[in-house]
């Protein structure tokens, strides 16, 4: 779109006011942005608080290990 009405090369050479304003830029919803603003804060609260993310991931980790640990460990009684 904007290559187009714009030159290219080693940088823009005619990107003018007139240019840019006629540019659609397309909004997404805001329910949209909400959840996504949401899953950016719990994925920011996972990474940098250590009180909180951290250890509910050890904690998840721990029990998904467990998990497939008695899967892999659990045999059949052989019969004779």
């Amino acid at each position: 779109m904007l290559r187009k009405r714009a030159s290219f090369g080693g940088a823009v050479q005619n990107l003018n006011v007139d240019i840019v304003k006629e540019l659609n830029v397309p909004i997404i919803p805001l329910s949209v942005q909400r959840r996504i603003v949401s899953i950016l804060d719990r994925f920011d609260t996972l990474c940098n608080d250590l009180t909180s993310g951290l250890p509910a991931e050890i904690e998840a980790r721990q029990k998904q290990y467990e998990y497939y640990r008695d899967k892999l460990l659990t045999f059949k009684e052989l019969t004779a």
